[in-house]
């Protein structure tokens, strides 16, 4: 049978085209929040982390009703880092929302989830969200979404359903040079287009997890749509392993997703997406079933991971100062619980004592993590990033990624530059939006490490970057490392003015007067190509000849100030990014000026 009350749709989309405030619209609109109710913007991105950076990282579920329909919403992130939590969750749905910029175009996220989507059989609806800003071009984005939904190998791309809206303003309309309205006529689309679900309600119980959530109160929540059979509080179920294995297990509550939160109910059945609890030991990718039709489903198949760093107990002098969370046995199990809902990640132990490698799709996935990890209390030490090669046919491959970069015409030569010392290879080259040009590369993955911040740099600010998976190729040569060595402190203590002052003319500072140091931490960089062991806690003399306030005179450039990516950036094979609750620093891993001289690199005593 078909259920007619219900529909699952998912929302994908790249990085900034609006998901989220689209979502904002779609729940003002339908009755979601009361006529009085004060609501901010992007109320999906409840995350402390999202709403800094401006970024979905986490997918996330609600329901609204509309005209008689319950519609349940997944909101995904957009970022090709986080492309684990969409591969997950896509299965929960029937049909998805493709959302388009309609100055941007399709970019290379585009590609990805639309191609995530028509993996798992979902119908696509196209919305080019934006259609309000100035430089709109919103039928000619519309056409760009077709052609490559012909691509991908979607038969009948222009007779897809469309339609044009603006989250932000609130309203969808057929009229590509509407400014005005509701949204409604969007959620007329999903309703005409998308089906309910067909399902089974007589067959035995069975559905897969695909989220896992953590309550105080009631431990481990699985979440995931039922694919047939009816589900009810107290009823046992089989949990079938990746490895067959099947462990029976009583459902306490069952919950269905209302509005922005779930509600108990006595009985869920096919096609409802459901919250339970009372299963200690599910996991992401479990099948539950009916113990007596244990037939699990296929695993949620998610893309490897292609850069890896290892993280480490903080061993630093100032190690302990700050963080609750220190030791390796603290990291190793919040690694552990990391990988219960992160499904994109991987952690081996290594053979170095209190090591750990962990693989992730790319920094920012990587960042995140760590970010979080800090906040929470943890210290610890992060090696450089590191793509992860395979072997085929006998010949080391490493991951490509497609590369796209809008810069200002003026800048073309620097950016082709810049990316062609880092084995990048241009594929394309045509006219951007306005005065800017459009450039696309094939690059190696580890060239694209610290790419950005240079970008930026060389076009002051205005280039726009944006890259994806590609494939993986033969390795390439190798790529420059970092052109200026590092100030290493000889010794520690506070920082002084007077040292940094001495110091100025050589190099730019990490740190500014008065900051705790210690011996092999990393102050600052260098003019030149070499490391420099200096003394940054030097104190002037005292004389009886000196004038007074001949000390306020020293003026010092303000330190530069390196955010977790820049600074996971900027290290080298032999060096450490320390990262505690209050602080993150560089240092070497070797402290000591005698270990940096046994392991083959030592800097110039001054």
């Amino acid at each position: 049978m078909r259920r007619n009350e219900l529909r699952n749709i998912a929302i994908i989309a790249h990085v900034d085209h609006g998901k989220t405030t689209l979502v904002d619209a779609l729940m003002k609109q339908s009755g979601v929040f009361r006529d009085t109710e004060q609501v901010g913007e992007c109320v999906l991105d409840s995350n402390d982390l999202e709403r800094e950076r401006g970024i979905t990282i986490l997918a996330k579920n609600i329901a609204i009703q509309y005209k008689g329909v319950k519609i349940n919403i997944i909101d995904t992130p957009g970022h090709a880092d986080f492309g684990g939590e969409v591969e997950r969750v896509l299965r929960m749905a029937d049909g998805a929302l493709m959302l388009v910029d309609a100055a941007e175009g399709p970019k290379p996220q585009t590609r990805f989830v639309l191609t995530k989507a028509l993996e798992v059989g979902l119908k696509p609806l196209i919305v080019v969200n934006k259609v309000d800003r100035p430089d709109s071009r919103a039928e000619e984005v519309l056409f760009e979404t077709m052609h490559l939904m012909e691509e991908l190998g979607l038969k009948d791309a222009a007779d897809i359903p469309h339609i044009y809206a603006s989250g932000r303003t609130g309203f969808a309309s057929d009229d590509p040079h509407a400014k005005s309205g509701t949204i409604l006529p969007l959620l007329d689309m999903v309703l005409a287009n998308i089906p309910g679900p067909e399902v089974d309600l007589e067959a035995p119980f069975r559905m897969t997890v695909t989220t896992l959530a953590w309550s105080e109160f009631v431990g481990r929540i699985a979440v995931g749509r039922i694919e047939r059979g009816k589900l009810s509080p107290g009823q046992k179920v089989a949990i079938i392993k990746a490895d067959g294995v099947h462990d029976i297990e009583t459902v306490e509550t069952v919950e269905l997703f209302a509005k922005l939160g779930r509600e108990k109910v006595q009985e869920a059945i096919a096609g409802d997406i459901v919250a339970m609890t009372g299963l200690p030991e599910a996991e992401i990718g479990d099948t539950l079933a009916d113990p007596a039709a244990p037939e699990p489903l296929p695993r949620i198949q998610v893309d490897e991971p292609t850069l890896s760093m290892t993280f480490t107990i903080n061993s630093s002098p100032l190690a302990g100062k700050s963080g609750k969370y220190v030791t390796s046995r603290h990291i190793r199990d919040r690694l552990q619980r990391e990988l219960e809902s992160n499904v994109a990640l991987k952690v081996m132990e290594t053979d170095q004592k209190e090591c750990f490698k962990v693989s992730g799709r790319g920094l920012l996935h990587l960042s995140v993590l760590i970010e979080t990890m800090r906040r929470e209390g943890y210290e610890l030490s992060v090696g450089k990033p590191e793509v992860i090669r395979k072997q085929i046919d006998g010949k080391w491959h490493e991951p490509f990624e497609r590369l796209e970069v809008e810069a200002p015409a003026g800048d073309v030569g620097s950016v082709i530059e810049l990316v062609s010392q880092r084995r990048g290879q241009m594929t394309d080259m045509k006219a951007g939006r306005g005065s800017h040009t459009h450039l696309e590369f094939l690059i190696p993955a580890r060239g694209l490490i610290g790419l950005k911040t240079r970008l930026l740099n060389a076009t002051k600010g205005e280039a726009i970057m944006h890259h994806r998976f590609e494939d993986y190729r033969i390795v390439e040569g190798e790529i420059a490392r970092r052109k200026n060595g590092v100030l290493i402190s000889q010794e520690g203590g506070k920082t002084t003015a007077y040292a940094l002052w001495k110091l100025a003319e050589r190099a730019a500072f990490f740190v500014g007067a008065g900051v705790e140091v210690y011996e092999g931490m990393i102050v600052g960089e260098n003019a030149r190509d070499v490391d420099m062991v200096v003394n940054p806690i030097r104190e002037k003399k005292l004389t009886n000849m000196r004038s007074s306030g001949a000390d306020d005179m020293i003026q010092l450039e303000p330190p530069r100030d390196l955010s977790l990516e820049l600074a996971l950036e900027y290290i080298e094979a032999d060096e450490y990014v320390e990262i505690t609750p209050d602080a993150i620093r560089l240092r070497k891993i070797a402290l000591t000026e005698n270990e940096r001289k046994r392991t083959g690199r030592s800097g110039v005593l001054v």
